[in-house]
């Protein structure tokens, strides 16, 4: 799971040679503050141009989705950005995407194997709250950067896989970087904790546990050796490219294992779109229960958990998805998605009143690992 980058700002360029994805015509737009209207660009770079950080708050990704009006018109991303630097030019770069060949990676792997047209941030909001629906399929009310969840009535999926007797990790980049969800898992199940390093350990080893969530290094910093380690993650205003880099290394390293390739999908996606511009509005899904009141979404109203957030890119790579998948049904994938899939594969049968009503409602992705005989050809990537 990457940073904060949407659906069209990494994959909208796709549409121009698959007219199944649902990515960018050219002709999207929004206001900016001055009333003109300003369409989406192919003109993003990898570093320099979302700085500062686009707002993803709450309240600002509301802005963003709803405009001041009462429906979702995806107006509001211009306005919204232009409140970071006052400045009209700087605040039309938020509408701005990479073209295909810039994207080499991510686009290639999109192409080669399954992109998904429909999957959604879980909520219209910050990273830590939408990460906790990957763990655990809801964020137990929070709608923010809260990093201590009171409320855990529900287990994390690596704690559910443990007790039933599976294997989970959560492979972390390295100490310093160290894991979003530190504080909340660690309390349950310490030992399901490894790096990046042991991640390329086991993928060696063919030794890799049935369920892995694998965490990109969100800072530069120093290596025990003092050697420059750079932040991977592609949140802004880090380089993008050392995200491709980063899920090569992580493509690479299982593809390369004869015994672990046909038995491996690889997920990649991103937490939430970091404020960037997308053309599809958010749709309503299942409540989870909980309600997040308005001293915490600061709009002057509640939250439900009754919509999905912002689209975001996510491909699903396996020998076993059929070259140049296009999921385009009907089904709205959001980060639930991913413990209520691997709850219904490796834990049949699981008591949906021990997870989220959103989890138990939420689509599950193994039904793409679709073909008779496996593939033989696999995209190759270097960088």
């Amino acid at each position: 799971m990457m940073e904060n980058r949407s659906f069209d700002h990494m994959l909208g360029s796709l549409k121009a040679v698959d007219s199944r994805i649902d990515g960018l015509t050219g002709q999207e737009s929004n206001p900016d503050t001055t009333g003109a209207t300003v369409k989406v660009q192919p003109l993003a770079q990898y570093q320099g141009q979302l700085d500062p950080d686009p707002n993803h708050d709450f309240d600002a990704v509301y802005q963003q989705i709803y405009n001041g009006g009462a429906a979702p018109t995806m107006q509001g991303f211009i306005a919204n950005y232009y409140q970071q630097r006052k400045n009209v030019q700087h605040s039309q770069k938020i509408m701005y995407y990479f073209p295909q060949n810039k994207v080499k990676v991510l686009t290639g792997l999109a192409r080669e194997y399954a992109v998904f047209n429909r999957w959604f941030s879980s909520i219209p909001g910050p990273t830590l709250c939408n990460r906790a629906f990957a763990h655990y399929g809801t964020s137990f009310g929070q709608v923010g950067m809260d990093l201590f969840y009171l409320n855990t009535k529900f287990k994390s999926i690596y704690s559910r896989l443990i007790d039933a007797g599976h294997t989970a990790k959560l492979y972390y980049y390295d100490q310093v970087s160290s894991s979003l969800e530190v504080i909340n898992v660690l309390k349950d199940q310490p030992q399901i904790f490894g790096t990046f390093t042991q991640f390329l350990n086991d993928c060696n080893r063919g030794q890799l546990p049935q369920y892995s969530f694998i965490e990109p290094n969100y800072s530069d910093h120093d290596d025990d050796s003092g050697g420059a380690v750079i932040a991977n993650d592609q949140h802004p205003d880090h380089h993008v490219m050392e995200g491709e880099r980063f899920i090569a290394a992580v493509y690479n390293a299982i593809r390369n294992n004869p015994a672990l390739w046909p038995n491996t999908a690889l997920l990649i996606t991103y937490d939430e779109h970091g404020g960037i511009y997308d053309h599809v509005p958010p749709p309503a899904c299942p409540t989870d229960g909980f309600v997040a009141q308005p001293k915490d979404t600061k709009i002057g109203q509640a939250f439900h958990f009754d919509r999905l957030g912002v689209r975001v890119p996510a491909i699903l790579v396996s020998p076993w998805v059929p070259k140049n998948t296009v999921v385009q049904d009907a089904r709205n994938f959001e980060h639930a998605s991913i413990p209520a899939t691997v709850t219904n594969w490796l834990l049949p049968g699981f008591d949906d009143n021990q997870r989220s009503s959103r989890e138990a409602a939420a689509p599950t992705f193994l039904d793409l690992l679709s073909l008779d005989t496996m593939r033989t050809d696999a995209l190759t990537l270097s960088l």
